[in-house]
């Protein structure tokens, strides 16, 4: 199970921003920018995809996502209960992030034995659930009428997460191997499937 979390804000720009290169400019690093993290008012959500099924979408209220409170919120509560639904190859990912690395996150993922993916630090994001998010964020955006206010925003994320077709999900999985191809023949940097986070 591949998992993350994202912030979508309800009043943004999509993110885009167009760039003329000349042949053979694609994945150079120059024609690429930086983000800059989003202002205003914003949701936080945790989701988990798998090659047959999805968890629910998460909003994460309440300030900031601790170690404790994914142990509690997350893993204990969607985590655990969605691997018997894979069986006994069930593996977690989840990247380094300070929160997923915590003491506390490793001692109980050791404690109830949940097998989980090793993630190279500074390695390029190929995590397929960021494709998801993407697809999630064209939905929210095209919705009409659009969301007026944030409960209203919270509620459209997570319709537009379980109205996402699985087959879109197990397109990203099946072509995890020729991604995976194309960042070692990159040698980490980008491609045309990802753009490293080095």
């Amino acid at each position: 199970m591949f998992t993350d979390e994202s912030r979508f804000g309800l009043r943004s720009a999509d993110g885009r921003e167009r760039v003329w290169r000349r042949t053979g400019e694609r994945n150079m690093p120059c024609t690429f920018s930086s983000r800059v993290s989003f202002q205003g008012v914003s949701v936080m959500v945790w989701g988990g995809i798998s090659y047959d099924a999805r968890t629910e979408l998460v909003c994460i209220d309440r300030g900031s996502l601790t170690g404790v409170r994914y142990i509690e919120e997350i893993l204990s509560e969607h985590v655990v209960p969605y691997g018997p639904f894979i069986g006994e190859d069930f593996m977690l990912m989840h990247d380094n992030a300070r929160l997923h690395t915590a003491r506390c996150v490793t001692e109980y993922l050791d404690q109830i034995g949940l097998n989980r993916m090793e993630w190279p630090a500074r390695s390029p994001d190929v995590n397929p659930i960021e494709h998801v998010w993407d697809m999630l964020g064209k939905r929210v955006r095209s919705r009409l009428p659009s969301p007026c206010n944030l409960l209203e925003f919270k509620n459209a994320l997570k319709k537009e997460w379980d109205n996402i077709d699985q087959g879109s999900i197990q397109t990203l999985f099946d072509g995890m191997n020729r991604q995976m191809i194309a960042v070692i023949n990159a040698r980490g940097g980008n491609t045309h499937y990802y753009c490293s986070q080095m």
